[in-house]
């Protein structure tokens, strides 16, 4: 008489196995939410929060499962094995995001000029949900970001404004900027204005030689709306979205003409939340890197 022997079943594998596939669809469709969809970053964060533990809870069913097969050979290695490959995707970015929060400052808006950021045309507004976070920046935060990133600074361009003008809205469209206010254009269309010679008035001035000009009166200009920055300053504020999960950022870009070149100086500000996982100044670097390219030439030092 034979005796058959019959490999027991872990049941934990094979319950890592579920846990683990619905953890990782259920983040994949979070995010394609949240990038693409309505899903708001505090919600985002809930839900990508519980699929993380699913798949930290399929690890643990998963490794129960593969000391069921070290030790009595039960059946699950595979399920165990394909566990731990689909805990993978949400356990990741779960342990990226983690680095990122405890190794990175805690900050929410970034600049390239700590002393004076540029302004906001609207000031960003947002629901912050259970993501409470300071709403003024203080000079402790500017002295903080100087630390972390000392090398996050404005350009300088040797080129007139309306010419880094065009280059910065060139290089925002291309990096998925997208610009809702502008305010200053006037100091532009003003250098445009200089540039253009109407035939008919110098015709009319060369036959004026001699003739005492007579003042006329003219209507004092009132500007309807109070100028936010500079006198000669030109202020983009717009939006921005990171690329693949798309976390919201407001920016702001200031041009500012010095001395016969153009200042440029960069903020952002996550809409959601107290810290910004170090995207802010990323954003930032990234896009002044793309207008140096862009404006290969006219760049001073």
């Amino acid at each position: 008489m034979t005796i058959q022997y019959e490999r027991p079943v872990s049941h934990a594998a094979h319950w890592a196995r579920r846990l683990a596939l619905f953890s990782c669809l259920l983040f994949v469709a979070v995010v394609l939410s949240h990038r693409f969809g309505p899903l708001t970053t505090p919600h985002f964060l809930v839900l990508a929060g519980f699929a993380m533990a699913m798949a930290g809870l399929a690890v643990l069913l998963a490794a129960i499962g593969l000391e069921r097969l070290w030790h009595v050979g039960a059946r699950g290695g595979k399920a165990s094995f394909m566990a731990l490959l689909l805990s993978l995707l949400p356990l990741g970015v779960a342990a990226a995001a983690a680095y990122s929060y405890f190794y990175k400052p805690a900050l929410y808006d970034v600049t390239t000029d700590t002393a004076a950021a540029p302004p906001w045309l609207a000031v960003p507004s947002a629901e912050q949900d259970w993501l409470p976070r300071a709403g003024v920046v203080t000079p402790r935060d500017r002295e903080v970001q100087l630390a972390a990133y000392p090398g996050l600074s404005g350009r300088r361009y040797e080129g007139a404004l309306d010419r880094v003008y065009q280059g910065v809205r060139k290089v925002a469209a291309a990096y998925g900027i997208t610009v809702t206010a502008e305010d200053g254009l006037d100091n532009i269309l003003a250098d445009l204005e200089d540039l253009v010679v109407d035939p008919n008035k110098a015709a009319r001035s060369a036959e004026a030689v001699g003739e005492v000009p007579i003042p006329e009166a003219r209507p004092l200009e009132t500007p309807l709306i109070p100028r936010i920055g500079g006198v000669g300053d030109v202020l983009l504020q717009g939006e921005w979205r990171s690329p693949v999960f798309g976390f919201r950022f407001d920016v702001v870009i200031r041009l500012r003409e010095e001395a016969e070149t153009t200042l440029v100086d960069m903020r952002a500000a996550s809409r959601y939340g107290p810290h910004d996982l170090g995207i802010g100044a990323e954003l930032v670097e990234g896009y002044l890197k793309a207008l140096d390219a862009e404006l290969l030439g006219i760049a001073g030092d």
